[in-house]
């Protein structure tokens, strides 16, 4: 007897009248289905009948990445005959895209190729060039080799490629010559290179130019090892990335068109003569983090910059003059900012005894400030600085790293009448100062308060001087019974605090 789900699953195959209404649809409706499937699965379809073989063997976006893992590195013979089955899986898998890329319709265009996978650099070049030949329009590779390789060729020519990303996993690829490079890509819109071994090429400072690459709309380079300078000035880009290049010297960005730009953890920290260059009236979004402080930092023509986050590291606790210049610099380069975001070592810079303070331009557009910061008692100046040049803030955000290896006091205040700490009397000091911050000031967020004492005669001249305040959050961690009773002491007094607006409503979270 025939099952209700049976009679359902028939019912939309074949329909009231034993049409498959499936197998009716349009390819280009079925393979848009097929697309949301695992390749797998799509495979199996080819078996129930005509119609879907020839569908299967024209279906233009091959994903094997749900079929295929890459390892670490090919095994030896001695790990082979250790680690057999395991090894003949992934030449299995590896058999599979041949085969597939082998029973294609040589009418019928690829859209989309990607796979991972451990092979030899022949192998690579033999599936790139058969996807080529196919007029692949994106492809996807991530591979591990035995040795070092060269930059697959084939694709330089190809004048149906949009979008190539080539990641190596171990040991890396070399570039070709520039000559060779700036022949090819005529087409292309997305670049994503990883583990790129550039020490014969240290410089690429006209590779990536409109010249080479006249559509390139993303550029994302990662682990550039050697290089040194780069120069990217491609007129229709609107995305760069550039990551772990730590041997870099120099950067030169500029393209009227760029929108979004990423650079994190690079930067030769040993170098004395490193300098970044970047021009983008319409950049809007910066992230800048975990790189070494250039010595030199100019950044024009930003009008367009509305987002940034901008953090450093440093190597040792000494920082130059010309290295304090070069922060001052970049943020003055970023002064129409509306939201940023500043990490725990630049406020570090901010807060030494030698930074130029008078250097850095106001932010006068600035709606919400997020400030990352252990708040040790040296930070405050820093902190108080910035407050003075974001004059119509609108939120401000403090998350607060609690390193335990450092002391802070904790507020203990029982009686309100006792003499001001050192803190209280320091932002006091400021209140003419930060009178234009004071009369805009709404919204006030502290994450990983601890009640110290810093905070609370932070939070304290805030409620007493904050004439727009709305609402102060406080976000605390979790603490033991002790504490516990501790904190709604120092809570409870913390809502009797004097307060400027009020709408002022606190609350602890």
């Amino acid at each position: 007897m025939e099952t209700r789900a049976a009679k359902r699953k028939k019912f939309w195959f074949e329909g009231e009248n034993g049409i498959d209404r499936i197998s009716d649809l349009p390819d280009v409706v079925l393979h848009q289905i097929l697309f949301h499937l695992p390749i797998k699965t799509i495979a199996q379809t080819s078996v129930l009948s005509k119609r879907w073989r020839l569908l299967w063997i024209s279906y233009p976006d091959l994903d094997f990445t749900s079929v295929n893992t890459i390892g670490v590195k090919k095994p030896s013979s001695t790990a082979k005959r250790l680690l057999a089955p395991s090894y003949s899986f992934s030449t299995k898998r590896l058999d599979f895209i041949s085969q597939v890329l082998a029973l294609r319709d040589k009418q019928s265009d690829l859209r989309i190729l990607r796979f991972r996978a451990p092979l030899s650099f022949s192998r690579l070049n033999g599936l790139i060039r058969r996807a080529v030949r196919q007029n692949v329009q994106e492809l996807d590779v991530e591979v591990a080799t035995d040795d070092y390789f060269n930059f697959p060729r084939s694709v330089l020519t190809s004048e149906s490629l949009r979008v190539f990303k080539l990641r190596s996993r171990y040991p890396g690829f070399r570039l070709p010559p520039p000559s060779v490079m700036k022949g090819g890509f005529r087409s292309l819109h997305t670049l994503s290179l990883s583990l790129v071994i550039l020490y014969n090429q240290p410089s690429l400072s006209d590779l990536f130019t409109d010249a080479s690459f006249p559509r390139l709309k993303e550029l994302n380079l990662d682990a550039c090892f050697g290089l040194k300078h780069l120069k990217v000035s491609c007129l229709a880009l609107e995305d760069l990335t550039l990551e772990n290049c730590f041997q870099l010297n120099g950067l030169d960005v500029s393209g009227a068109r760029l929108k979004r730009l990423r650079v994190a953890s690079c930067f030769d920290a040993s170098c004395g003569e490193s300098w970044v260059k970047i021009s983008a009236p319409s950049l809007r979004i910066m992230v800048w983090e975990y790189n070494a402080i250039p010595e030199n930092s100019t950044l024009e023509n930003l009008t367009s910059a509305q987002e940034a986050s901008i953090g450093f590291f440093l190597v040792g606790e000494d920082i130059s003059v010309t290295k304090l210049r070069s922060v001052s610099n970049l943020l003055s380069g970023l002064s129409r900012l509306h939201t940023l975001t500043l990490e725990s070592v630049c406020i570090e810079v901010l807060s030494s005894r030698n930074y130029i303070a008078n250097v850095m331009h106001p932010f006068y557009h600035l709606r919400s400030l997020e400030l990352q910061t252990g708040f040790n008692k040296h930070n405050v100046p820093g902190l108080a600085h910035l407050f003075k040049s974001s004059p119509t803030l609108h939120t401000l955000i403090l998350k607060i790293i609690n390193d335990f290896k450092i002391e802070r006091r904790k507020w203990n205040k029982d009686l309100w009448d006792m003499p001001s700490s050192e803190e209280e009397q320091f932002w006091e000091s400021q209140t003419q100062a930060l009178e234009p911050l004071l009369n805009h000031l709404s919204v006030v967020k502290i994450h990983g308060f601890l009640e110290c004492e810093n905070e609370v005669s932070l939070a304290k001249f805030l409620l007493k001087h904050g004439k727009a305040l709305q609402e102060m959050t406080f976000f605390s961690g979790h603490c033991n019974y002790r504490d516990s009773l501790r904190r709604q002491k120092i809570k409870s007094q913390m809502m009797g605090f004097s307060r400027a607006s009020s709408n002022a409503k606190i609350e602890f979270l």
